[in-house]
């Protein structure tokens, strides 16, 4: 009996939709099949990733390479392996005759052909994969490619991971050209073409259409099924239901397989395959979010079951893998992170559900985070401060996920329980973290309502909890709850003989007079609180303690004290490997040099080297400020463009974060530039900016920068009187703070004043002044409303001018988050329109949220409407 062929034969189905992207894929696996090693082809991957339509693309483009034909074998239908061998007879049109077994006619057939078998869907007759590897063994010239979610695990099987297909970055949306390329959104878009011939990519759906795409993590079935839709609904409609995947995505199509009519019937058809132990693993690894450590794996395995033993983890992790319910990803530092794609964590979430024990995995994944964290705190204080912050950013969706049930737990328990301290601890251990790298809010309304839930309790941890929320108020310039709550701290401090809450607390205070303008204060209370660093030997705050005297000595004109305490806090953090502490000493210094007119080159090498110290750590306020200071230095080495781009950054950074003082600083700096470009009406809306920004007289120490600024550029603009006025106010507010102006502004400052004097006369110039000097708040009245935005020379781009305060308690930054929320923009389009993160509209959703006593988006749309915000 033999196989009668043509010189070419192709036995397989005709795509009925265009196959669309995949070129990378195509070329790789196409490239792996015409090597002569490789005999065997696995492409594995979860059910909708398109491992048949990658497949059989493939082998129909590779047809001419195979001379007795290529064949596609359907085993999806089967169950039992008796029928593998028979499928692929009747496939390749093979007779049963004689007593002599199928499986050795079919071996003497395929014996000398050069023929591809394409073995489709090949995981619920596992089993069978002896007989894969008899045929390979017995004839030479046959190649078989395997469409799987499970890994045969034969000898000389070469695996190809089936990727989804790629998406765009939703924080930065491309124009519509190329994100019409990117492989998902063209599936999609072709897709609702065949329900909608009309249909287009426009701006007003590009966003949806990005984020519907994102959101289905780029699974070719997903889209499919979710592209039907479109039929009856809009891409943002479509999008705001896609919050609940697996419900919504079906498709009743006749010509669909069972197993593909819903996405989780795609998983439950992998999941159906598993053993008991792989199925329990399995929901308990859905509990994670983003991803997990082995390690947190067998944690969390050995919490739920203590008789686990570390190899049966290793093995159940790696069954996973094959079977394509989880993925691995390797990190930089090649540690090894596993993940589920988001519609296959949901499918066992469900089932953790609905076995029961949701309760215990959350407590038990609650457990390790805490563990982890508080583990981890101490070393962001050293030498592996960079590496461990970043480990703590790749575990932020989980510590979140931590964090609200240590909180929902506490919250509903009237008792003082451990759920209670737990999420005291959390507070305690994550707040350096959220510190650098800047989830002020997070940390503020976290530490909140752990504190709310304890407030019967006076124990160690929540007095550490209580001073760690006051150094967020403090961080976030609330100037009264921060007083409120260092007083407290300090307070519980002193009541309990706690030298080092006693000296926080005192540091805390000495910020809060900072931000006041009231340095007589910071005097008093700054050395107290060194004092108790140093009789209980607390370094790290000892070296901040340090700082903050330079800063004080260099805003009041004392430059070589400053310099001396910068160094001798700079040895401290140097000893300790603190690298924060090293940029920040490193960026104290060089602003000391710049403004005492020091030496150039160590000035440029202290500030380069806390930049890229910030830039490791992702540090926002230090770049933020490294920015700024550097566009100073530029403008005065006579580079106004680049000091432009510095400064532009340094801005937007600072609007994101939410520091006021800083954005200030920015925009009179980027004033300063267009002052130098020549752009003096831009130049005025910068400095006015700088004013709102600031919040006020007693706000902070810039003030006089910012009034001098406004004077120059209103004689530059012909107002000799009001430049005088304003200077004489900015020369009142230096005396009473005894903060002279810097000798690196001397010169230009006294060349303008001789041009206003004379332009003025002098004895008209010298009473105007006075008036000034007697009446700094009168000299900010008679300000002028601030001009139309600033547009830069040959470009659009624009500084807006922002309110500073909010009779609803938000801050500039939330109104504009809670405007565009009740417009019906997801968080990724948000964030697209003020170019921050995602995860930072969400921070700021959670703050505003607090703020207006609301818990979702429609709440706040009608608390929006009812009180008439916008």
């Amino acid at each position: 009996m033999t196989l009668e062929h043509s010189s070419y034969k192709l036995a397989f189905p005709a795509p009925v939709s265009r196959f669309i992207g995949r070129e990378r894929e195509v070329e790789t696996v196409k490239c792996l099949l015409t090597m002569q090693e490789v005999r065997l082809l696995t492409l594995t991957g979860p059910g909708g990733i398109g491992k048949t339509r990658l497949g059989l693309h493939v082998a129909t483009a590779l047809r001419d390479h195979f001379t007795n034909g290529v064949f596609f074998v359907n085993l999806a239908h089967l169950r039992d392996i008796a029928f593998v061998v028979p499928t692929i007879a009747q496939t390749l049109d093979l007779k049963e005759t004689g007593d002599q077994p199928l499986l050795d006619q079919l071996i003497a057939s395929l014996r000398e052909k050069r023929l591809l078998l394409l073995l489709d869907n090949f995981e619920p007759v596992l089993p069978a994969a002896s007989l894969v590897a008899d045929l390979l063994v017995a004839c030479p010239n046959l190649k078989v490619m395997v469409t799987s979610r499970f890994v045969l695990h034969l000898q000389g099987e070469q695996e190809f991971a089936v990727p989804p297909l790629s998406v765009p970055d939703s924080t930065h949306l491309p124009d519509l050209v190329t994100l019409s390329q990117y492989e998902a959104v063209a599936l999609f878009l072709s897709r609702v073409q065949a329900v909608r011939p009309a249909f287009q990519l426009t701006q007003a759906n590009a966003r949806a259409i990005a984020d519907i795409c994102v959101c289905l993590d780029g699974f070719p079935l997903a889209l499919e099924l979710a592209a039907a839709h479109l039929k009856l609904l809009s891409p943002r409609a479509l999008l705001a239901r896609l919050e609940q995947r697996v419900p919504l995505l079906t498709n009743e199509g006749r010509d669909t397989p069972m197993r593909q009519r819903t996405l989780q019937d795609t998983v439950a058809w992998s999941y159906q395959f598993l053993a008991p132990q792989e199925q329990r693993l399995f929901q308990w690894l859905a509990i994670f979010v983003n991803g997990c450590t082995l390690e947190a794996v067998e944690a969390l395995c050995v919490a739920l079951r203590p008789d686990t033993d570390a190899g049966t983890v290793l093995e159940g992790v790696a069954s996973l893998v094959d079977k394509s319910l989880l993925h691995q990803t390797e990190l930089a530092d090649g540690e090894l992170r596993f993940s589920m794609f988001g519609m296959i964590r949901e499918y066992g979430l469900e089932a953790l559900k609905a076995s029961g024990d949701m309760e215990a995995t959350r407590c038990a994944h609650a457990s390790y985070y805490l563990r982890f964290a508080e583990e981890i705190d101490p070393e962001l204080a050293g030498p592996q401060q960079a590496i461990c912050l970043e480990r703590l950013e790749q575990e932020h969706d989980n510590l979140r996920a931590a964090l609200s049930w240590s909180l929902e737990r506490g919250e509903c328990r009237q008792e003082m329980g451990d759920e209670k301290e737990m999420a005291l601890r959390f507070g305690v251990a994550l707040s350096r973290f959220w510190n650098i790298r800047g989830y002020w809010n997070e940390g503020q309304i976290f530490l909140g309502r752990a504190l709310a839930i304890s407030s019967e309790a006076q124990t160690e941890v929540r007095m550490k909890a209580l001073a760690e929320a006051a150094s967020f108020a403090v961080y976030q310039d609330e100037s009264v709850r921060g007083e409120a709550l260092c007083q407290q701290s300090l307070a519980q401090s002193r009541a309990q003989g706690d030298t080092a809450g006693i000296g926080w607390a005192l540091y805390l205070l000495s910020e809060l007079s900072w931000q006041r303008g009231e340095l007589s204060v910071v005097q008093r209370l700054l050395p107290e609180a060194l004092a108790c660093f140093k009789e209980v030997g607390d370094q790290e705050n000892m070296a901040w303690s340090l700082s903050f005297l330079a800063d004080l000595a260099s805003i009041q004109g004392e430059y070589v004290r400053a310099q001396a305490l910068f160094e001798e806090s700079l040895t401290i953090e140097r000893q300790r490997g603190n690298t924060r502490g090293i940029a920040g000493s490193l960026l104290g210094m060089a602003r000391t040099l710049f403004l005492s007119v020091g030496e150039a080159p160590t000035l440029c090498s202290c500030l380069e080297q806390s930049l890229a110290l910030s830039r490791e750590l992702g540090d926002k306020v230090g770049i933020t400020l490294c920015l700024s200071l550097s566009a100073i230095v530029a403008l005065h080495q006579g580079d106004a463009v680049k000091a432009r781009s510095l400064v532009e950054q340094s801005l937007a950074l600072s609007r994101e974060i939410g520091k006021k003082p800083i954005t200030a600083w920015s925009y009179f700096v980027l004033g300063q530039v267009a002052q130098r470009l020549g752009e003096y009406q831009g130049a005025r809306t910068c400095y006015e900016e700088s004013l709102a920004s600031g919040n006020g007289v007693a706000y902070n120490l810039e003030l006089p920068f910012f009034l001098e600024g406004l004077a120059s550029i209103a004689l530059l603009q012909g107002e000799p009187a009001k430049a005088a006025q304003l200077w004489g106010a900015a020369e009142m507010l230096r005396e009473a703070k005894r903060t002279p102006l810097p000798p690196v502004y001397q010169t230009e400052y006294q060349r303008l004043v001789v041009v206003a004097r004379t332009q003025l006369g002098e004895q008209t110039f010298t009473t105007i002044w006075a008036q000034g000097r007697q009446s700094p708040e009168q000299a900010l009245a008679t300000q002028a409303p601030l001009p139309s935005p600033l547009l830069k020379k040959g470009n659009s781009s624009e500084v807006r001018p922002t309110s500073s305060t909010s009779p609803h308690g938000l801050t500039t930054r939330e109104e504009e988050v809670l405007c565009l929320v009740t417009q019906g923009l997801t968080n990724g389009q948000v964030a697209q329109r003020l170019c921050i993160s995602p995860r930072t509209v969400d921070t700021h959703l959670t703050s505003i949220y607090h703020k207006i006593g609301v818990s979702s988006r429609s709440a706040a749309t009608r608390y929006v409407l009812e009180h008439h915000l916008f």
